[in-house]
């Protein structure tokens, strides 16, 4: 019992009077001592009262101070239905549903919503007003329009299997034909007439649902079918094909590409494409470390042009596949001179690696039927040598670089850092920052000209 409470205080204050000495007056009320009480509590006594947190809209600043003003407001936002809404009702609801729907309405005095309405203060409330009476695409969910599927489902046995492939057999018979009394050639040209092809064969075994009583879309609490012609989704997920693809593209992984590039499909699987660095990398997370695969990969259509791109993913297929399109999206120029080989010496460093490139000589001539014993005063025609260059003299990955660009005679050096990434990212950045003649030429306000093939007829190897 708290001593805070009134009649508490009353009680312990008789008590305490009882107690007290006799030789005191005990006929002056205000002898009587009085005790004081405290809360049991730490918190502070609130001084006055607690403020509400929204001001309270009184009545009549709603107007509603006399009867007929009251009545009014009623009519205005409660309406009852009229003669034409309970024809509309009737049309959906049962009789049933119907005499319910009008007791509830007598249930409630349209009065009481007026004087003694409330709007929900708790956390389920609804963030906007509404009767609830229409449906809103926006605000509310969508009406389910097809039937719930059916909790009896199951897989089928193997007799209904059969006995639902039997049904969709006859399914293609007509039904005035009556193959009972029929002869065996006549139940042939039937067979032979009416019989399902093999793209009807085709979707039965992929498009026949195996769970029994869920119709042509397999729609189950265990495996729900996909939505079709959902507002805002419809037609956005589906690739369209284009008839130029000639089915290269099925699955729409090259359309990008080729809308970045302006080839086609065909045009761009007959580009070289070559991974060259693959490496496992880890990112450590709070649950751990996952493992992911990182690809450098080039793209190079052997006539000047090459790309370098690089992608991860957890999958290494899905890292493979991205990097070759991202190689293909970044292909660039790369000046060759004279169609096989670069434009001076060049180096380049990218963190501890250095990459030297050097032009090379096409080389000498040799013979295609040479032989230790011929006599070299014979004559030779044109047909019977064949010019060998100085060729790839580089490390594998730059080997594979040059291939892909076109460029026959190189020679490379690597005098720091061997690392893979490095070294490939180096040499592409070596080939795209060669010295090019014509900006030179206009640098210096002056004409170049390459005097090997002004001089000696261009005949300099």
């Amino acid at each position: 019992m708290s001593a805070a409470r009134p009649a508490a205080r009353r009680f312990l204050s008789r008590l305490t009077s009882s107690a007290a000495p006799t030789t005191r007056p005990t006929s002056t009320p205000a002898a009587a001592p009085c005790l004081q009480s405290c809360n049991f509590h730490s918190s502070a006594r609130l001084s006055a009262r607690r403020r509400p947190r929204f001001q309270n809209v009184r009545a009549s600043e709603m107007g509603l101070v006399t009867p007929e003003a009251v009545n009014k407001f009623t009519q205005d936002n409660f309406p009852g239905y009229t003669e034409e809404e309970k024809e509309i009702l009737s049309r959906k609801y049962t009789k049933e549903q119907m005499a319910a729907l009008e007791a509830g309405e007598a249930a409630i005095d349209p009065k009481d919503l007026t004087i003694q309405g409330r709007l929900r203060t708790d956390g389920h409330r609804f963030r906007y007003l509404d009767d609830f009476a229409t449906v809103q695409p926006i605000v509310d969910k969508r009406m389910k329009t097809k039937a719930p599927a059916d909790p009896n489902a199951k897989f089928m046995s193997p007799d209904e299997f059969a006995d639902d492939f039997v049904q969709w057999l006859e399914s293609f018979i007509p039904r005035d034909v009556n193959i009972d009394n029929l002869s065996d050639e006549q139940l042939k040209e039937i067979v032979d007439k009416h019989a399902p092809s093999d793209v009807d064969s085709l979707r039965f075994w992929l498009d026949r649902p195996p769970v029994t009583g869920t119709g042509e879309t397999g729609n189950t609490a265990m495996a729900p079918a996909l939505a079709k012609g959902v507002p805002g989704v419809k037609g956005r997920y589906k690739r369209q094909t284009d008839p130029e693809d000639e089915g290269l593209d099925e699955t729409g992984v090259y359309q990008d590409v080729k809308k970045h590039m302006g080839l086609r499909v065909r045009d761009i699987l007959q580009l070289s494409t070559k991974i060259l660095v693959t490496r496992w990398v880890s990112n450590q997370t709070r649950l751990g470390k996952i493992r992911s695969v990182s690809v450098l990969a080039i793209a190079g259509n052997g006539n000047g042009r090459l790309g370098l791109g690089s992608a991860k993913s957890t999958e290494p297929s899905t890292a493979m596949l991205k990097a070759r399109l991202q190689a293909l999206r970044n292909m660039k120029p790369i000046p060759r001179y004279e169609n096989r080989t670069i434009y001076g010496n060049i180096q380049k460093k990218v963190s501890g690696t250095i990459v030297q490139l050097a032009s090379r000589p096409p080389g000498t001539c040799i013979l295609n039927h040479h032989h230790p014993k011929r006599d070299p005063k014979i004559s030779i025609s044109k047909n019977e040598f064949t010019l060998l260059g100085f060729g790839l003299r580089v490390p594998h990955r730059i080997f594979e670089m040059c291939r892909a660009a076109g460029i026959q005679d190189i020679a490379a050096r690597i005098p720091r850092s061997r690392s893979p990434m490095n070294t490939v990212k180096a040499a592409y950045e070596a080939l795209l920052d060669q010295p090019d003649p014509e900006e030179i030429a206009i640098g210096r306000g002056k004409k170049l000209v390459d005097v090997r093939k002004v001089y000696y007829g261009g005949a300099v190897y």
